[in-house]
């Protein structure tokens, strides 16, 4: 691998930024600079340390207009809580009743369900033909939701009214002048959502499922390009080296690369003074080193700074472990073909950064 292929490998990947959210990240990008900086009452943490600190030293007010719990709570119309934005008990309840079927047991068994369908859906690559990895993604996050909540729905059908449920939401939420009809549409499609679950699924369900194909849609199709562009297959076709490099690309490509928050008091960020209401800005992406140290699974940045793509604390994803797992495998059917790009289109809908498709066909 060389510099210039893990530059030709951040150029695209920084395209899924710059077409989506263009004013939010060039804003990002300009402050990048200092640790932490304040503009008027909000502060943009960009530091791993006080990154780490605002996520689990500092109070935070999880249902606070902008927050994720906000946007999750108000879609869902859910007054109990939807893990995003719970504290104490109902959080770690919640936690615990996702631990089995995302700790080590249940992903093993989770990978009997996608194992078969990365064979299906990656056998044209041997005869010439090419894959959508967008699509590949979208059946695959499904197919894993449907499992985690024993749901008979169709997993495509799933994929994309979560992707429909998110979008709206982040619409609803977004800085500027409020959308009358903005949150009444998120609603809707978060509705949409539970009654295609089935029957009795609640809202911490369907945040599940929103969660997990959103994360999954924009991260996988973006770590595989960056492992083509930068000629990195050699290490994904290793076994000892596949589950570093898959914590690499999670790192560098960061499907959550912003995570808004709102401080419940008064307190500090990486020296700064931070007031109860200030609203914190946590780019997950500068914290672990996304900007400016490449993937590489024999020099890895180690856990400690990987893992900060997935939070910090008790409010850490509890996905991780699945996500890394999950993009092992789809590189490791992916590695004998040693594919290569061959068009690809950015999602400007979508609630994360990431590509609406993303063609792939086997390289030389």
């Amino acid at each position: 691998m060389s510099t210039t292929s893990h530059a030709r490998a951040r150029r695209r990947d920084r395209r899924v930024y710059l077409r989506s959210h263009p004013v939010l990240f060039g804003l990002l990008a300009a402050t990048r600079g200092r640790p932490v900086r304040r503009l008027g009452r909000t502060l943009l943490v960009h530091d791993a340390d006080a990154y780490r600190e605002a996520l689990t030293r500092l109070p935070l007010d999880r249902t606070a207009a902008g927050t994720t719990g906000a946007a999750a709570r108000a879609a869902l119309r859910d007054g109990g809580g939807v893990l995003f934005d719970q504290e104490g008990g109902g959080h770690r309840a919640d936690r615990r009743g996702l631990a089995g079927g995302l700790g080590a047991a249940g992903v093993e068994e989770l990978r009997a369900r996608w194992q078969p369908l990365l064979v299906r859906r990656l056998a044209p690559l041997a005869g010439g033909g090419e894959v959508d990895l967008v699509e590949l993604a979208r059946e695959l996050s499904g197919a894993v939701v449907c499992a985690l909540l024993d749901s008979p729905a169709d997993p495509r059908a799933v994929a994309e009214a979560a992707a429909e449920a998110a979008a709206a939401s982040v619409r609803s939420h977004l800085p500027g002048p409020r959308r009358p009809r903005a949150e009444a549409a998120a609603a809707r499609a978060a509705e949409r959502l539970r009654r295609l679950l089935g029957p009795g699924e609640d809202a911490l369900s369907a945040m599940v499922a929103v969660a997990a194909v959103n994360t999954t849609v924009a991260a996988l199709p973006r770590a595989v390009a960056w492992c083509a562009d930068a000629g990195l297959w050699e290490q994904a076709a290793d076994g000892g080296l596949r589950p570093a490099l898959a914590e690499e690309l999670l790192r560098v490509t960061a499907a959550s690369p912003l995570l808004p928050r709102v401080a419940a008091t008064d307190g500090s960020v990486g020296g700064c003074p931070v007031r109860g209401g200030d609203r914190l800005l946590l780019v997950a992406r500068h914290a672990a080193g996304a900007h400016r140290r490449d993937p590489d699974a024999r020099r890895p940045a180690g856990p400690a700074l990987a893992r900060l793509v997935f939070g910090a604390g008790p409010h850490t994803c509890p996905g991780a472990r699945l996500a890394v797992v999950q993009l092992a495998d789809v590189l490791a059917a992916l590695a004998p073909h040693r594919p290569v790009v061959t068009r690809a289109r950015v999602d400007r809908g979508a609630a994360l950064p990431g590509w609406r498709s993303l063609t792939v066909r086997a390289g030389s």
